[in-house]
């Protein structure tokens, strides 16, 4: 990787999506597949010929971020890692503290990998536990043990500099209490970030399947908004500041990728049904990659890329999207950076007489300058973004 540079110009993130599992969890609705035979050789040929027809068409701005998702990005080979590591970092200039962030899963293959993912150039891992609970991990289809979790825990923490964890709460049956108590072994266990997920049952997944069914039943809102209130109070009080409605860290260990989404700024997208958000010529493209990963390593072999979306986006749609975005945040949307961004006015973009009326019931704080959520809107978030939205 080549030396890092200070660059004054508004950088992009990337994000590289390797579709493949070992299992399909009940209840993930991402671009996922189960192979018994992975072909890494030709994926990772695949891989590294779109980022570099790519970047050959993008501005030199510099990467801010290097995000590997899935799937199970962790089944892929350290060495793919490195090349499309070293391929980026050779093509575009290269941001102060350049973030590199692979997700893996705490299975005892995937552990005796994480040294070579760090060599690789790898600088923080983010390790989908999801539950300290046997039952739990059980019930939501993970191929890990508690046992494993903590000693992915464990060596991660020895290896990489910034480390973050996935759990899920509001899962069927699950109490305040035994929440809190998950909560904060958890937190006894943490580095300086980690990820919160209410369960939502997403279409076309197992879990909805059940869930139409009466197999599932989830926490009421009640519940679920008192499990919120508990999330946020004890973070707190392990030093982690909630900055997302999902998201708590340390200051400065926030995931600088994932804020380029809810701050809307650009970020390329490879591999099966990657999405991306990218300026050309002072105009802003959704990009999407075909989905199913054998049609996408087909068009990639042929064309070079398998874009099957390229679309500019107009101020409107770049408006909702923002606010889609934004409002997660804790931090909300800055009206100045709206406006540059979206083209048009935030007053414009909302329905202003909503925006009122929520701003009188203490959900929306609005200052003329930045729109944000209040702690009690922010358990209303979906509801909230659909009475404002014009």
């Amino acid at each position: 990787m080549k030396a890092t540079i200070q660059h004054t110009q508004q950088g992009i993130g990337l994000y590289i999506h390797w579709p493949f599992c070992l299992a399909k969890c009940p209840y993930c609705d991402f671009n996922s597949y189960v192979a018994e035979q992975i072909p890494q050789e030709a994926y990772a040929k695949a891989l590294v010929q779109e980022l570099q027809t790519t970047l050959a068409e993008i501005p030199k701005v510099p990467l801010t971020s290097i995000f590997f998702g899935g799937g199970t990005p962790s089944l892929m080979l350290p060495s793919t890692t490195q090349i499309l590591i070293d391929t980026a970092t050779s093509l575009l200039p290269v941001s102060e503290n350049l973030e590199i962030t692979l997700e893996a899963n705490p299975t005892s293959v995937e552990n005796q990998k994480l040294k070579d993912f760090y060599h690789a150039g790898v600088n923080r891992a983010s390790l989908g536990i999801q539950s300290l609970n046997p039952t739990a991990l059980k019930a939501l289809g993970r191929e890990h043990s508690v046992g494993q979790a903590i000693e992915a825990l464990t060596i991660a923490k020895k290896i990489f500099p910034r480390i973050s964890f996935d759990l899920i709460y509001a899962r069927e049956g699950q109490t305040i209490q035994e929440w809190e108590g998950e909560l904060q072994e958890a937190l006894a266990l943490t580095h300086d970030h980690l990820s919160l997920y209410q369960l939502t049952i997403e279409p076309g997944t197992i879990f909805a399947k059940q869930y139409r069914q009466g197999k599932i039943i989830l926490p009421d809102e009640e519940l679920s908004t008192a499990m919120l209130t508990i999330t946020e109070m004890i973070t707190s009080q392990y030093g982690l500041q909630a900055y997302e409605i999902s998201n708590y860290a340390k200051p400065g260990a926030e995931s600088r990728h994932n804020l380029t989404y809810w701050q809307y700024k650009d970020y390329i997208g490879i591999g099966p049904g990657a999405h991306g958000r990218v300026t050309l010529d002072q105009t802003l493209y959704a990009t999407e990659r075909h989905k199913n990963p054998v049609r996408w390593l087909e068009h990639v072999q042929q064309n070079g890329h398998a874009l099957s979306v390229k679309e500019a986006l107009t101020p409107a749609e770049k408006a909702q999207e923002m606010l889609l975005m934004g409002l997660r945040l804790i931090k909300g949307v800055q009206a100045q950076q709206f406006e540059k961004r979206c083209g048009m006015a935030l007053t414009d973009a909302v329905n202003m007489s909503m925006l009122s009326a929520l701003v009188e019931e203490n959900f929306l704080s609005w200052d003329q300058e930045c729109l944000k959520t209040t702690p009690q809107g922010r358990l209303r978030l979906n509801a909230i973004l659909e009475a404002l939205l014009k």
